[in-house]
């Protein structure tokens, strides 16, 4: 069975191919239009579909799209309601319900012939749901979905039992965690159902004194729900305008509202641990991205294990759909890896090289020349494989550097135009990750936060968040052998088991995926050295 799954109504629009269960490709369309997260997520940018991703989603397979046998939509406008009866201040939204309704058709004429009888609708946590709990690893397991918000509801709470789902519970709008969390991006200064993950890493710089007071208004229900709607900003820090100052009370702000939904979630997760006595818990929605509640679920929660689907924003809908899809056929088979995007092969780069006219080298190991660079505090622009499908660079798109020099992590966020407060990453091999780091190992998805061992802080300080912590990303020599060696040659020269990973782009640009943008990037920062395949380009000989 050939299911093609498409996410495209509100925000990172993104498409899925799953053939006879396997999953064979996925993308999102931002790296293929260059617009960061594909588009905003207003109604009147509802009708655009992820046409460049899901034509080459059916081309990685030698597919058309008469080929499928169903197109999975992430989004079932005959569960939602008008959004004046959810509470949500959206005269507009009903723009939106009517593209969903009209999708079967636009899809059939963004991809010439393409039956539209074969298009069906999923509902949106539905697929969020079975992106985790069919695409992880975990087998039967209990599935929490969090985000901002879906047909009509934030939040499913279910059971995966035989590869089939059991929902058990969800929460009305307009309560929704991932609401709650936005409104504060927007307060903040920073871009809506964009920047989130900057209010995460700014919460670490201030204290909670308004938790309490927040949790008045956001809270766990006590029944498996939850209460988050209203709270009035303005009472615990001014609004911040783009680009303003930060001030203690916008990072204090920024704790209390992280500390009251973390205590929210852990609600929730003890409710969902009661109801189905699972000891595992597979995670999607929006709010998975956020790496420290996940990391406190994984410590106070009363779950065993914990899986996070890495593209667990609203790109995974698409994977999820077309799972929900082809699981109601058969079997279908987790994910082995997050590198489901656009590959090339050597020879492609090397032409590609040599039309640009840049002089490159081929060394006879990629990994021991970029080690070796490193060792020397070059800025290392690494293009390797096929692209990762979410939002995080892990070891295909990729900038590395020295952790050693504190001040790399200036150097890396100047290099990125990122705000100066923005941690970067480490990534570590497997089997030395325990040594250096306290939290759920593996970890290859950078999708928890880890206590770094005091041993290790002043080693490899532009890793060390200033509370102590560092999101890694855990390497298995078996399923990345190339970034396996990378990291190897480099202790061999420095002593130290880790290298600085950060996402190869700059700010507010997508994640570069073609080598022709890893070649602009490359000409437009000031990185030393490009590793593209197997072939190295120096600045210093590129451009003299």
């Amino acid at each position: 069975m050939r299911v093609l799954g498409i996410n495209a109504l509100f925000h990172d629009p993104s498409a899925a191919l799953v053939i006879d269960g396997r999953i064979v490709a996925a993308t999102e369309e931002e790296r293929f239009s260059r617009r960061k997260h594909g588009k905003r997520p207003l109604p009147f940018s509802a009708w655009e579909l992820p046409e460049l991703s899901a034509r080459w989603c059916l081309e990685s397979a030698g597919l058309t799209p008469a080929d499928l046998d169903a197109v999975a939509y992430a989004y079932d406008p005959g569960l939602a309601l008008p959004a004046e009866r959810m509470g949500l201040d959206d005269p507009w939204d009903h723009l939106r319900q009517e593209y969903a309704r009209r999708a079967p058709a636009f899809l059939a004429e963004a991809l010439p012939g393409l039956d539209p009888d074969k298009v069906r609708f999923v509902a949106h946590h539905v697929a969020h749901a079975a992106s985790a709990g069919l695409a992880g690893p975990l087998g039967d397991c209990a599935v929490l979905v969090l985000d901002g918000r879906g047909e009509c509801a934030s939040q499913l709470a279910g059971q995966y039992t035989g590869g089939r789902l059991v929902e058990l519970g969800t929460q009305r709008l307009p309560h929704s965690l991932g609401l709650f969390y936005e409104d504060l991006t927007d307060h903040l200064g920073f871009l809506r159902s964009s920047d989130e993950f900057k209010v995460m890493a700014l919460a670490s710089y201030g204290k909670p004194r308004f938790a309490e007071r927040i949790a008045e208004r956001v809270h766990g229900a006590g029944d498996g729900g939850f209460r988050a709607a209203g709270v009035e900003w303005s009472r615990f820090a001014p609004r911040r305008e783009p680009g303003g100052p930060y001030t203690e009370e916008h990072a204090n702000l920024a704790a209390s509202a992280q500390r009251c939904l973390e205590e929210t979630i852990l609600d929730i997760a003890g409710r969902l641990h009661e109801r189905t006595g699972a000891d595992r818990l597979a995670l999607a929605g929006g709010v998975a991205l956020n790496c420290v509640a996940n990391t406190r679920l994984y410590r106070e929660s009363p779950f065993d294990r914990i899986w996070v689907q890495p593209a667990a924003g609203d790109a995974g809908t698409a994977l999820g759909a077309a799972l929900h899809l082809a699981a109601e056929q058969g079997p279908v088979l987790s994910m082995s890896t997050a590198a489901l995007g656009r590959g090339w092969s050597d020879e492609e780069i090397r032409h590609l090289l040599e039309a640009a006219a840049l002089p490159f080298e081929e060394p006879e190991d990629v990994a021991a020349a970029v080690a070796e660079e490193l060792a020397q505090d070059g800025i290392v622009a690494w293009f390797q494989g096929r692209s990762e499908f979410g939002p995080r660079a892990l070891g295909h798109r990729s900038l590395l550097a020295h952790p050693g020099r504190a001040e790399n992590l200036e150097r890396l966020n100047a290099v990125k135009g990122r705000e100066e407060f923005r941690p970067v990453a480490p990534m570590v091999l497997a089997e030395r990750a325990a040594e250096l780091f306290d939290g759920p190992l593996p970890s290859p998805y950078m999708l928890f936060v880890h206590d770094v061992a005091e041993a290790w802080k002043e080693r490899i300080p532009a890793v060390v968040h200033v509370d102590g912590t560092a999101r890694i990303q855990t390497v298995d020599s078996g399923a990345e052998p190339l970034v396996a060696r990378m990291l190897a040659a480099f202790e061999r020269r420095t002593g130290l088991p880790v290298v600085v990973n950060t996402s190869l782009n700059t700010a507010g640009r997508p994640m570069v995926d073609h080598p022709r943008e890893a070649l602009e990037c490359f000409g437009s920062a000031p990185v030393d050295l490009l590793a593209i395949g197997p072939f190295l380009v120096r600045r210093a000989k590129a451009f003299t």
